[in-house]
């Protein structure tokens, strides 16, 4: 991938829809490599009541982020019509926390990906500052 996949092209290629769409761009996609862009807004339904008095975004998100970023290290591997769906995470850590205006950058590298299952190490960053990290397992299937 030469060019950032704006959002149109993320939703050409994640099964996602509001609110659930956790990725608006993919800055580079290379040798099960992936850098992709969740810019986090106070206009996100969650913050209604994830905590109104200080809006944090829910780690599981930050988690869901991490897995759709995931599947883009492992299109080039899946047939057309396949999907990744979440069948673990390991080791998954919190550092700090994620507020409306952060743009959270998501790093996830694919370890393998093999008679339909698959394995990435993620971490997500704002700023540079690790705010999660976790490896993340799927089990690849038709949609």
């Amino acid at each position: 991938m030469t060019e950032p996949l704006l959002i149109q092209d993320v939703l050409k290629i994640l099964p996602h829809r509001f609110p659930f769409v956790m990725i608006d761009r993919v800055l580079s996609a290379e040798g099960g490599v992936v850098h992709a862009l969740k810019n986090v807004s106070i206009n996100e339904p969650f913050f209604t009541g994830h905590f109104p008095s200080e809006p944090v975004m829910p780690g599981v998100l930050i988690i869901e982020a991490l897995a759709q970023a995931s599947m883009f290290c492992m299109r080039d591997q899946m047939e057309p019509g396949q999907i990744g769906y979440l069948a673990g995470i390991e080791g998954a850590r919190f550092k700090r926390k994620v507020i409306p205006g952060d743009q959270l950058h998501l790093h996830a590298k694919l370890e393998f990906l093999r008679r339909g299952l698959g394995k990435t190490t993620c971490r997500a960053e704002v700023d540079g500052v690790v705010a999660a990290e976790a490896t993340i397992l799927f089990a690849v299937a038709k949609g």
